[in-house]
């Protein structure tokens, strides 16, 4: 019984060797093959983003058409309260919400790429709830005058490295386009129409790219 153990003990100890070193050989990619999965992973992560465009594109397209209707609603009928406009944002989360649910009902294999894209846009969100608290106790009088300019500088950013990271220089033209509309917004005194260059970053920036993007992801 002793013999029999023994031999099983150094039988298990071979196999164990044997797929160590298997691994082992797996896990020493060569150069070629290392740039063929990181190549492999941004794909992915661009063609994941082109699928689930349709629920990005509606958010971009109810900011392009919130911000519209604000700019009406100030600068034309003079509205004082001409922020209740984004309160359509409430049943865009409701919608939203049940959407996700039934899509990823079953867990999916989510890669690095996917990971890296999702925290820059939670950094983006943080951000600009930081911001917004700041300017509003930090500063006095008309602070809201500052919110476009903010948005639009860092509105750009997520934009931006997301375009870097799927190597879609649409989104990355997108990103600098926001930048030089922050710049340019700066230059407009009238607080009403600088509300026009949050239409144009999203028509720029988000939803033309969007649209190529799933234009690609469908035609392949």
């Amino acid at each position: 019984m002793k013999r029999q153990r023994s031999s099983l003990t150094s039988y298990d100890a071979g196999c164990f060797t044997t797929a160590k070193k298997n691994n082992m050989e797996n896990d020493n990619f060569s150069p070629q093959q290392s740039l063929q999965l990181i190549e492999s992973m941004i794909n992915r992560a661009k063609d994941k983003y082109a699928e689930d465009g349709f629920i990005y594109l509606v958010w971009r397209w109810l900011v392009f058409g919130g911000s519209l209707i604000q700019f009406l609603l100030l600068h034309t009928f003079h509205y004082p309260k001409h922020y209740l406009v984004w309160l359509i944002t409430i049943p865009a989360f409701i919608y939203q919400f049940f959407y996700m649910r039934k899509k990823y009902e079953h867990p999916k294999v989510v890669t690095y790429t996917d990971s890296i894209i999702g925290y820059v846009w939670i950094t983006f969100v943080v951000v600009m709830i930081l911001l917004g608290f700041l300017i509003g106790f930090l500063t006095t009088g008309e602070y809201y005058t500052h919110i476009i300019h903010i948005l639009l500088a860092v509105y750009g950013m997520p934009v931006f490295l997301t375009g870097v990271i799927v190597r879609f220089k649409p989104l990355i033209y997108g990103g600098i386009a926001c930048w030089l509309f922050c710049i340019v917004s700066t230059f407009v005194p009238n607080y009403d129409y600088q509300f026009l260059f949050i239409p144009a970053s999203m028509l720029i920036a988000w939803i033309i790219p969007g649209y190529l993007l799933r234009a690609k992801y469908k035609s392949q």
